[in-house]
C-alpha cells in the first residue's frame, strides 16, 4: 500500500495539469474531470486509511522514495513521503471536503466561461496541499507550502477583471511571502544545525540541541505559520481574499491553506517542546488573534467577511493549543477538522445565500430567507450551532477540550488563557448568531442590484445543496465521532499527549462555555431580533468602527511599511545622492581638475620642454650648492 501514496497527489496534479493545458475542447467536460480525480483521491486515501487501521499504533507510518530531488555531497534532498495518522488526517480532510467543494462549483461556476481553469486552479491547490501534508522533509514541504501560495494566489484573483479581486490577489500573494521567509530561514538553520532537514533527523535531534537555537527555529516556523494561517501579525489579507469565488473561501478557510500553519506547528512539535519561550510566543499569537478575529467579525456586514473574522478566530483557538505542547496538540487538531465541516459549510451556505440574492454580500440587505431557501437554512444553522459550540454538536466537543487544555497549563497563565477562551466563545456565538438573525429571519430587506433586477430567491441546484447537506451532517456528527473513536488515542503515538489538569473540574468548564455561548446568543436576539435591522449600518461606537476596518490593520501596516517605507527610502536615496554621491562625484572632480592641470605640462612645444628641464637642472644645481653649504 505504501507505493499509493503518491497517487494521491499525482491525481489532482494531472487534472490540473490536463485541464491547464489542455484548451477550450475541455471546456464542457473539464469541470467533471477536475472533480473525479480530486475523487480519485479521496478514494485513494479512504483504502489507505483502511490499511492504517489495520495495523498496530506503533508501525502505522507508511514511506514512500521516490528519487533523490538534490544529490550533493553533504547536501542530499529527497521526493519522498511520509504517511502516518497526523498526516493522514490532513489527506482525508483536504480530499474529502476538497472533493464536496469541486462538486458545489460544478452549479455555483455553472455559468462561467472559464470554469475549466477555474477546476485546473482547484486541482493544483489540492494537489500543493496534499504535497506538504505528505513531505517527508521540510525542504519538500516548503515546495508544497509555496505551491499552496500560488494557487491561492490564482484563485482569489480568478476574476481579475475585478480591481478589488486583482488587487486582494496581490496582497494575500505578498503578505504569505513575508512568512515563507521565515519558514526559509527555519529551514537554513535546520540544515546548519542538523545537517538535514528530513522530520525524523531533526526531530529525533532536537532535544540535543541548545535550547537558543530551537527558540530561533520555533520563531520561524511562528512566522511561516502567521502567514498560512492568517495570524497576527500577518493577518491582513484574509478578510480581502473573500474577492475570489465563493467555493475558494470554503477550500482556503475549511480544508486547506489556513490549516497549513497548524500542520507545521504540530508536526514540529519536537522542536517546540525543547523551546518553551518560541512555545509560549505561539500560545499569545493564537490568544491574540482569536480575540482580533471575534471582534473583527461582529463588525462585518458583508456575509463572507463576517465568517472570514470567524476563520481568523477559529485558527487562533487552534494555533493556542499548538502552543500549550502535548496537553494541547490533538486537541488543536480535532478543532481543526470539526473546524473544517463546519466552515466550509457555512461559506457554502453562504454562497448559496448569495445565488439567491443576485450576488448581493451585505446581510442588511437581506432578512427572512429561511422560508424561500430551506435546505439551505437547515445546513447553515446546523454549522453555525456547530461553530458555537450547541451541546452534542461537533465545535461543542472540540473547543470545549481547547478551553479545558488552556485551563490546564495551570498558575496565572492558564487562569489567562481560559478566560481568553471563553470570552472568545461568548463573541463567537454572539457574531454567528448575528449573521443568523440578519440573514434568515426578520423582515424582508432586498433591494434590487446594480441593472434594476430584483432577488429572487430560491433553493440552490443538487450540485450545491448535496455538499452541504453532507458537510452538515459532519458539523453534527464530527464531534461525537472523534470523542467515541479514541481520536487521541490515534494521533498519540505522532503528537504526544499529556493529561491536563485544570484547577476546576471539567463539568465546570462546560458549563462556563455553555453559560457564556447563551449570554452571547442572547445579546445577539436583543439586538438584532427584537428590532429592526437598518439597511444602512449605524455609525456605532469607536470600537465598532474600528473593528468594520478590520482594527486598523490596513491603516497600522500602511503606516508603518508603505509610508515608512517611503520615507526610509527617499532618506538613503538623499543619502546616496549627498554623501556617497558626493565623496564619488568630489573624488572625480578632484582627478580631473588635476589631470587637466598637469595636462599642461604635456602641451607639445619644444621650448616649453626646455625651459623645464632648464628649470629642473637649475634646482638640482641649488639643492646640491646647499647640501654641500650645510
Amino acid at each position: 500500500m505504501d507505493n499509493l501514496i503518491a497517487l494521491l497527489i499525482a491525481a489532482p496534479l494531472l487534472g490540473a495539469a490536463v485541464l491547464l493545458c489542455g484548451g477550450r475542447r475541455l471546456d464542457k467536460t473539464g469541470h467533471w474531470l477536475g472533480t473525479l480525480l480530486a475523487a480519485v483521491s479521496f478514494v485513494i486515501g479512504l483504502a489507505l486509511f483502511a490499511d492504517m487501521l489495520g495495523r498496530s499504533a506503533d508501525d502505522r507510518a507508511m514511506h514512500q522514495h521516490l528519487f533523490t530531488w538534490i544529490p550533493v555531497e553533504g547536501f542530499q534532498a529527497d521526493v519522498a513521503f511520509q504517511l502516518d495518522q497526523l498526516s493522514m488526517t490532513f489527506v482525508l480532510l483536504i480530499s474529502g471536503v476538497g472533493t464536496l467543494i469541486h462538486v458545489y462549483s460544478i452549479g455555483y461556476m455553472e455559468h462561467d466561461e472559464r470554469r475549466r481553469r477555474f477546476f485546473g486552479y482547484l486541482n493544483l491547490f489540492v494537489a500543493a496541499m496534499l504535497l506538504l501534508v505528505l513531505a517527508d522533509n521540510y525542504l519538500l514541504l516548503y515546495f508544497g507550502w509555496e505551491g499552496v501560495g500560488l494557487a491561492s494566489y490564482l484563485l482569489i484573483g480568478f476574476w481579475q477583471h475585478k480591481p478589488s479581486a486583482a488587487t486582494a490577489a496581490k496582497k494575500a500573494f505578498l503578505v504569505n511571502r513575508v512568512g515563507d521567509i521565515g519558514l526559509s530561514i527555519a529551514i537554513m538553520l535546520m540544515f546548519t544545525t542538523f545537517g538535514t532537514f528530513a522530520f525524523g533527523p531533526v526531530l529525533a535531534s532536537a532535544g540535543e540541541t541548545s535550547e537558543g537555537k530551537l527558540t530561533a527555529i520555533g520563531l520561524m516556523l511562528l512566522l511561516a505559520a502567521c502567514g498560512k494561517s492568517a495570524q497576527v501579525p500577518l493577518q491582513s489579507w484574509l478578510g480581502d481574499a473573500m474577492e475570489g469565488p465563493t467555493p475558494v473561501s470554503a477550500l482556503i478557510h475549511a480544508a486547506t491553506m489556513v490549516t497549513a500553519g497548524v500542520y507545521l506547528i504540530v508536526r514540529s512539535a519536537d522542536i517546540f517542546n525543547a523551546a518553551p519561550d518560541a512555545q509560549l510566543v505561539v500560545t499569545i499569537v493564537g490568544a491574540v488573534t482569536l480575540l482580533f478575529g471575534a471582534i473583527v467579525g461582529c463588525a462585518k456586514d458583508d456575509i463572507k467577511k463576517a465568517l472570514a473574522g470567524s476563520t481568523m478566530s477559529q485558527i487562533g483557538y487552534m494555533i493556542l493549543a499548538a502552543g500549550l505542547g502535548p496537553i494541547g496538540y490533538v486537541f488543536a487538531i480535532m478543532h481543526l477538522v470539526t473546524h473544517g465541516f463546519f466552515k466550509a459549510g457555512l461559506f457554502l451556505g453562504a454562497g448559496s445565500v448569495m445565488h439567491g440574492m443576485n450576488d448581493e454580500v451585505d446581510m442588511r440587505k437581506y432578512g427572512g430567507l429561511r422560508k424561500y431557501m430551506p435546505v439551505t437554512f437547515v445546513t447553515f444553522g446546523l454549522g453555525y450551532l456547530a461553530i458555537i459550540g450547541f451541546p452534542g454538536l461537533s465545535g461543542f466537543f472540540s473547543k470545549d477540550k481547547i478551553i479545558e487544555a488552556a485551563f490546564a497549563k495551570g498558575g496565572t497563565e492558564g487562569w489567562i488563557l481560559g478566560a481568553v477562551t471563553l470570552l472568545g466563545a461568548a463573541i463567537t456565538a454572539y457574531y454567528m448568531t448575528r449573521v443568523m438573525l440578519m440573514t434568515f429571519f426578520g423582515e424582508k430587506r432586498w433591494q434590487d442590484d446594480a441593472d434594476g433586477n430584483p432577488p429572487h430567491p430560491h433553493e440552490s441546484p443538487k450540485s450545491m445543496v448535496i455538499p452541504m447537506v453532507l458537510l452538515a451532517v459532519g458539523s453534527v456528527a464530527g464531534g461525537a465521532v472523534f470523542e467515541l473513536s479514541g481520536f487521541v488515542e490515534w494521533l498519540e503515538p505522532v503528537t504526544g499527549y499529556a493529561h491536563g489538569h485544570p484547577p476546576i473540574s471539567a463539568a465546570a468548564v462546560t458549563a462556563a462555555t455553555v453559560a457564556v455561548m447563551v449570554i452571547g446568543v442572547g445579546l445577539a436576539y436583543l439586538q438584532y431580533g427584537r428590532r429592526p435591522v437598518p439597511v444602512v449600518a449605524p455609525r456605532g461606537s469607536l470600537l465598532t468602527r474600528a473593528a468594520r476596518r478590520d482594527l486598523l490593520q490596513d491603516d497600522f501596516n500602511h503606516a508603518v511599511f508603505v509610508t515608512g517605507g517611503t520615507h526610509l527610502t527617499r532618506s538613503l536615496v538623499y543619502v546616496d545622492h549627498s554623501l556617497v554621491d558626493g565623496v564619488v562625484n568630489g573624488t572625480a572632480a578632484g582627478v580631473g581638475g588635476l589631470s587637466g592641470r598637469l595636462r599642461k605640462l604635456q602641451n607639445g612645444y619644444v621650448r616649453s620642454y626646455a625651459v623645464s628641464m632648464f628649470g629642473g637642472t637649475a634646482v638640482l644645481i641649488a639643492a646640491t650648492l646647499l647640501m654641500r653649504a650645510v
